[in-house]
């Protein structure tokens, strides 16, 4: 069977943590655009005033209560897509949370849970979603970071899950396509993306985490998500950032590291105490918003929009590797006069 991806609007699209952050977003923009929609994420109550919200509006959605560390809650996901609409033929593999906080400091429990949820959850979700779309064809798509490119300081356990999750789907991808499956296989790489993903990680710092800039609306990642669910991509940045620091991380780590230990370390914490230091590592956040409270969101990336136009991609690029270094210039700048201001 020849790979054939379906318009939006026709499809069925199962998406996991949906009930905040990018997942959200992508549920919204896909009921907007006339997907039937199975939803799945850990908050009950959360889950069901989404479905009500989507549902009022013409939406055909279901909602699945999920752990995805748990593979039987994953199967039950997929079951109830085919119970209710004969299958499904875009699987987004979103769920993720994560701990700010130096590595030493961090229980094996905690750590533990982090890669159960990240990296587990994308492996159930995968090898569980492909039973139904290599007889039908259709899209896999999973939800990676900057941070599977480029190690994060004080998100160390998270950097490692993402890393883990780009070679899983690399993987899978040259299986798949060994095989001759009918699916594509997509990995979404989002920069700093304003969500309530700082709010729900779990915090060993005694500073508030904070998301580096420039920062973008979660819904440049559900755009993302959904133009992958209609055309074959290997791999998808969202955000300028992301791309420009994969490329510096591949052409000079060196650098790289030192940019990770100075300015990206600083960048990672505001100024105020760490609040809801729990987070959402174990329990559900029943926050139900898409959006989290960065100070400054840019409307939309240009690089993104434009990667889906090639010709336009390096000049966006080479716009955006300067604008990286004024910013990093301007940060270290800061941190330096800071500290004078300490020491006198």
């Amino acid at each position: 069977m020849p790979l054939s991806l379906k318009p939006i609007h026709e499809q069925v699209i199962v998406i996991t943590g949906a009930s905040s952050g990018i997942g959200l977003a992508t549920a919204r923009q896909a009921a907007r655009q006339g997907a039937r929609l199975v939803l799945a994420a850990r908050s009950e109550e959360t889950l069901a005033q989404l479905v009500t919200n989507l549902t009022s509006t013409g939406a055909e959605v279901i909602h699945v209560v999920a752990d995805v560390g748990e593979q039987a809650d994953v199967e039950r996901i997929a079951r109830a897509a085919i119970d209710r609409f004969g299958g499904f033929d875009t699987w987004v593999n979103n769920a993720a949370v994560s701990i700010w906080g130096r590595l030493e400091e961090v229980s094996d429990e905690d750590h533990q849970r982090l890669f159960r949820t990240n990296f587990w959850g994308v492996v159930y979700g995968s090898l569980i979603a492909l039973k139904t779309l290599k007889q039908r064809g259709g899209a896999l798509i999973n939800l990676g970071s900057l941070a599977s490119d480029m190690a994060h300081p004080l998100q160390g356990m998270y950097s490692a899950s993402k890393h883990a999750i780009k070679g899983f789907t690399d993987a899978l991808r040259m299986e798949l396509q060994e095989e001759h499956a009918p699916v594509s296989v997509t990995l979404i790489k989002p920069g700093s993306i304003d969500t309530p993903f700082p709010e729900h990680a779990k915090k060993y710092t005694a500073g508030e985490p904070n998301l580096p800039p420039p920062v973008y609306p979660p819904e440049e990642v559900a755009t993302a998500i959904l133009f992958a669910a209609t055309h074959a991509k290997r791999d998808i940045y969202v955000g300028s950032s992301s791309r420009t620091l994969s490329l510096l991380h591949r052409a000079a780590p060196w650098v790289s590291d030192r940019v990770g230990s100075t300015v990206m370390y600083s960048m990672q914490l505001r100024d105020e105490p760490a609040r809801n230091r729990a987070g959402a590592l174990h329990e559900p956040s029943g926050t139900g918003r898409a959006w989290g409270d960065a100070a400054r969101v840019r409307r939309a990336s240009v690089y993104s929009r434009s990667s889906r136009h090639p010709v336009l991609t390096g000049l966006v690029l080479g716009a955006a590797g300067a604008a990286m270094y004024g910013a990093m210039a301007n940060a270290r700048k800061r941190r330096i006069n800071a500290a004078i201001g300490r020491a006198s």
